[in-house]
Formats: C-alpha cells, structure tokens, sequence
C-alpha cells in the first residue's frame, strides 16, 4: 500500500510499501491490509502504527482526521501528527497536546456560541421596535 500522512500546511509522511495500517476510531481500533476493501473512516485522537519491510512497525500521534483507503493508496488527513519511537511517550502526548486542545476549542466554541445567540437576540429586538 502507499500511505500519505497530510497535515493542513505540509506533508508529514509519505510512505510505499506499506504492508499493514492500523488506526483508531471512535468506535475502535482497526486495520488494513492491501486487498481490503476500500473504506472511509473518522479518526479518534491516537496512535496510527503503520508497517514496511524497510523500517519496521512505526508509530505516529495524530489528531482526528479522516482516513480514505482507495485501491493500494492510503490517505490519512490530520490536524496534528507527531512521530517518535517510544509508544508510551506517544501516547502521553497525544492525552497532553491533542484532548487538551479539544478541551479548549470547545470551551471557545461553547463561548462563540454564548455570544451568537446573545447578537440574534437582540437583532431580533431590534427589528420588532
């Protein structure tokens, strides 16, 4: 398989020969060999492994994303990714950096929100006087 790790602004990885992809979902873990079907998945925030002759079992941190399986390519598109060798480290990191950073997007999102419907309120005052 060939697997392509994008990120918003670059190409974080890029890799042929992949013989196995496992990733998580919110529903899970699951893997991919080359002849499964083609799919569509959400990523959870988590560790994706993916495996080539050449290097070994690797792992990555990513942040939710989708990942698109068409025929031998793999493209996984996520907001952050982070590599390294140390699985537990990763997996610190993703608990640290990524659900924090969902923890404060929400919080700005539940704060947007406050003022959207505090301005359509009194928008709507406003046109009945």
């Amino acid at each position: 398989m060939n697997l392509k790790i994008l990120l918003p602004f670059k190409v974080f990885a890029e890799k042929t020969g992949v013989s196995r992809i496992v990733s998580e979902t919110r529903s899970g873990s699951f893997g991919l060999l080359p002849h499964r079907r083609d799919c569509v998945a959400a990523l959870a925030p988590g560790i994706l492994i993916y495996e080539t002759a050449a290097e070994g079992e690797v792992f990555v941190a990513v942040d939710g994303g989708v990942l698109v399986k068409a025929g031998p390519d793999v493209l996984v598109s996520v907001r952050r990714a982070m590599g390294g060798a140390d699985l537990s480290q990763l997996r610190q990191a993703v608990e640290k950096e990524f659900l924090a950073l969902d923890a404060h997007e929400q919080n700005v999102r539940s704060v947007m929100a406050k003022l959207e419907s505090g301005f359509l309120r009194r928008f709507a005052t406003f046109q009945h006087d």
